[in-house]
């Protein structure tokens, strides 16, 4: 009887931001190694996310974030943990990315936790110590959290007159139904293609309840817009696609928020930026 031979699975292709990041990140582990060669202590310099480090540019109308950071050294009691945490983010975005996997921020945080060898200490103890951390390689290295790979969850929606190509699937967004398109955390190029539109406008909502209000009114139809929401404070993937149908499909951008000091924040952050992601203002503020 023949013997059976198993094929070593292939290593995903990576696309040209792949291999940019993981350049990066094997930059940022180099220069760990090398501090260590000249006996010199390991350390990794974090651009500092404070209000200290932020300012208003006036000629783009944006935030950015300055040139101030943070240094996160092994050797010292109060950053030892950090600089370790910082590291091994580093190492589970490789890692992703070398399989070409993608995984939620949560699933992260359970790749990276563990007790760590011949201690009772945890690598993190809960997600809020791990989300920051995450934030810090990206700007630290300075890409994308998706081109990293972790998303976040899907939390806004999107209807209207427009056709899109999502991962290869064409989807009309005036066909959705009362739930329309759920708007993803990774919109780039590589996955989102706009196809065909004929809306004149965008109005972003503030609350899912008013959303489907419109929606089942059929706003959108007899206004010609396309509507959307980010279930209050939009997330990254909501912000991205309005930035990307503002500046490539040449859409205005209207706003229906509460009037109140949560709405006018909510409408400063989609027009300008936030202190907290002042690094990502040049691609999700819309001025």
């Amino acid at each position: 009887m023949a013997k059976k031979t198993r094929k070593s699975a292939e290593a995903p292709a990576l696309t040209d931001k792949d291999k940019k990041t993981l350049g990066a990140i094997r930059g940022m582990a180099e220069s760990v190694v090398q501090f260590a060669d000249r006996g010199r202590p390991p350390h990794v310099d974090i651009p500092s996310r404070s209000l200290s480090n932020v300012r208003f540019n006036q000629s783009k109308r944006i935030i950015e974030m300055g040139s101030g950071t943070n240094r996160r050294e092994l050797f010292n009691l109060n950053q030892a943990k950090s600089y370790m945490q910082t590291l091994l983010v580093g190492s589970g975005c490789k890692q992703l990315i070398d399989q070409g996997k993608t995984t939620s921020i949560r699933g992260l945080f359970y790749l990276l936790k563990h007790t760590i060898e011949g201690a009772r200490e945890e690598t993190f103890d809960t997600q809020d110590e791990c989300d920051p951390i995450i934030e810090d390689v990206e700007v630290s290295l300075d890409a994308m959290r998706e081109e990293l790979h972790p998303y976040a969850k899907n939390a806004g929606a999107m209807v209207g007159p427009i056709t899109l190509v999502d991962s290869g699937d064409e989807i009309d967004c005036a066909r959705m139904g009362s739930g329309g398109y759920s708007i993803p955390s990774i919109v780039e190029p590589e996955i989102v293609q706009f196809k065909k539109n004929a809306a004149k406008f965008i109005l972003h909502v503030e609350k899912d309840t008013v959303w489907r209000r419109f929606n089942e009114d059929k706003f959108w139809k007899e206004h010609n817009c396309i509507l959307t929401h980010g279930g209050g404070q939009p997330p990254r993937g909501v912000r991205r696609l309005l930035s990307r149908l503002h500046n490539e499909l040449k859409l205005p951008v209207y706003c229906l928020l509460d009037n109140d000091p949560w709405g006018y924040y909510i409408y400063s952050v989609l027009k300008q930026g936030s202190i907290n992601l002042a690094y990502e203002s040049r691609r999700m503020a819309i001025p």
